[in-house]
């Protein structure tokens, strides 16, 4: 009889990396949940989003709230302010709008001026991650809510049926690809890098 190792293949023969080599440690303590190793599709999917979620949270962690508004990599308009605005209107949009069909009230959108979210600074930055939070909250309820990750919302773009499991990946990919340019942003404020 053999017995399987819980080794990943080739493992052994991996040159380890010298302790050095390896990112500084955030400041603090790592208290994401990680997702599963294994899990049914919605558990694994929803488990991503909130690390991600939560990864971004933790970038915006213990800045002075006028130097979120940093636009820190010059040439880019970016700031983690905006990005908090942003990512308030991806779940709004993608989850109320798009998937549950409610009204389109976001505060930070107007066809006049599309990109008030990352431009228009002025808001209260407290209140401002207090709204992404609560869009958060919404979403997670609507996809909790839902009976499989095949229920449709109707696609704004192209007026076509969008799975919750299509909308479920998009914003995952999204929350990806800013919470990167949240790691910029954030190590040019402070030099905190890592999570």
């Amino acid at each position: 009889m053999t017995t399987e190792s819980t080794e990943p293949a080739g493992s052994a023969d991996r040159p380890k990396i010298p302790p050095e080599n390896l990112p500084p440690v955030w400041a603090g303590p790592d208290e994401r949940p990680a997702p599963p190793l294994v899990g049914d599709e919605r558990e694994i999917l929803t488990s991503f989003l909130d690390w991600h979620r939560r990864t971004f949270e933790l970038k915006c962690a213990g800045v002075p709230p006028e130097r979120l508004s940093d636009k820190s990599v010059p040439p880019s308009g970016l700031s983690l302010h905006g990005l908090i605005r942003h990512l308030a209107g991806v779940e709004h949009w993608w989850f109320r709008v798009q998937f549950a069909g409610e009204r389109d009230d976001f505060p930070y959108y107007s066809d006049d001026h599309p990109d008030q979210d990352f431009e228009m600074l002025e808001g209260d930055v407290e209140e401002e991650l207090a709204f992404w939070r609560a869009e958060c909250a919404h979403s997670r309820k609507l996809v909790a809510a839902a009976p499989s990750l095949d229920v449709t919302g109707t696609h704004a773009a192209s007026g076509q049926p969008v799975s919750l499991r299509r909308i479920l990946v998009h914003v995952i990919a999204e929350y990806a690809r800013h919470n990167g340019h949240a790691d910029l942003l954030r190590e040019r404020i402070d030099g905190a890098t890592g999570l």
